[in-house]
């Protein structure tokens, strides 16, 4: 599909928008002043395939931590701020590659002029961000509310007030937790403006709900051809924030990373514990960075067929299962022994795509 054309800005060494491949993004949710805790979260991110992380900065302890956290991340680091410049230029000083701020709640324009100041000498970009509970007062009256047309305004308002402070390093974010006003929002905003735009739903909710929201705002945006980096907010650990990003990029047609696990929803003929099964192979497939389809089927009378797409699949019976390549079965194995053999044909797979599993 077509992409939106956007100016490129660099978060470090990603580049973000001018067709650059949908970055992923994604939020620790430790301590930042706990440094060992939070590149610790990190790590595990930047594994799963997370390229640029935001950590929160609630005092001057945290911003001074960021100093230690980047030389020990290998991924882009962006200082989130709220209310407070000192804390802005405080976290650039110690490294951040970006920041995300509100210009309207940073405490007036001298203050913000500080912050933009400080991001322009080092060459550091800003996510101009604006939520649906964070509206200005003027805005939010003279449109009875946050409405799509409340939300454009206040970030363009807000861009403008970056930009005339000669920076314009800027990307955007204009979040609420309706899918409807986002998706309606920021196909609003990527009409008036080229800067690349950071998509996602705010106070999205738990595995389900989040998913649920996000998968359909966050890829009815790519699906147009908007948005140039992503971030799932969800209300569980974020490393299945990436993991959701990655599913919803490979639906879109977007960017393939990992494996892609396809599996039936049972029925009458299911002879087999197909839902510990499916847990498993999707445990181990975490490990996988190479785009590998992968189906997990109930029932070995139709799994092959219906999953002849799949590179390797797996499809059980009663105390038996087959093991399937492109359709045509390989091996027939007891129960017991089913994902251990299955997991030795899929690394052999690997093997010869050139990846191994660590």
């Amino acid at each position: 599909m077509k992409r939106r054309p956007t100016k490129v800005i660099y978060v470090g060494h990603v580049a973000i928008g001018g067709g650059n491949p949908v970055a992923v993004q994604s939020m620790t949710n430790t301590d930042t002043r706990d440094v060992e805790a939070t590149v610790a979260q990190i790590q595990l991110l930047a594994a799963s395939g997370c390229e640029v992380v935001r950590v929160a900065v609630p005092d001057i302890n945290a911003a001074q931590a960021i100093s230690a956290i980047k030389k020990a991340s290998s991924v882009p680091i962006i200082a989130d701020i709220h209310f407070d410049w000192r804390l802005a230029v405080e976290a650039m000083e110690n490294g951040a590659d970006g920041i995300r701020i509100n210009p309207g709640n940073i405490g007036g324009i001298e203050k913000l002029k500080r912050v933009v100041e400080a991001a322009r000498a080092k060459n550091i970009p800003i996510r101009v961000g604006v939520n649906a509970g964070s509206l200005e007062k003027d805005i939010r009256k003279k449109y009875q509310g946050a409405t799509p047309e409340a939300l454009v305004e206040s970030a363009l308002r807000n861009v403008e007030r970056v930009a005339e402070l000669s920076h314009n390093l800027i990307k955007i974010s204009i979040k609420s937790s309706d899918v409807i006003t986002t998706v309606r929002a920021y196909e609003m905003l990527s009409e008036a403006t080229d800067l690349p735009l950071h998509l996602g739903v705010t106070e999205a909710g738990g595995l389900i709900a989040g998913t649920v929201k996000s998968s359909m705002a966050i890829g009815a945006l790519l699906m147009k051809g908007i948005g140039d980096t992503i971030r799932v907010s969800l209300t569980r650990p974020p490393v299945e924030e990436v993991q959701v990003a990655y599913e919803i990029l490979r639906a879109a047609g977007i960017r393939c990373r990992g494996a892609e696990i396809i599996s039936c929803p049972t029925c009458g003929r299911c002879e087999i514990d197909l839902f510990s099964l499916v847990q498993e192979v999707e445990k181990r497939a975490a490990a996988i960075e190479t785009p590998l389809k992968i189906a997990v089927m109930g029932c070995v009378v139709n799994g092959p067929g219906e999953a002849r797409d799949a590179d390797v699949g797996v499809a059980g019976g009663k105390g038996v299962g087959i093991i399937f390549k492109g359709g045509k079965i390989v091996k027939k194995v007891k129960e017991d022994v089913l994902i251990d053999e299955f997991w030795q044909v899929v690394e052999e797979l690997i093997e010869v795509k050139g990846e191994s599993i660590t």
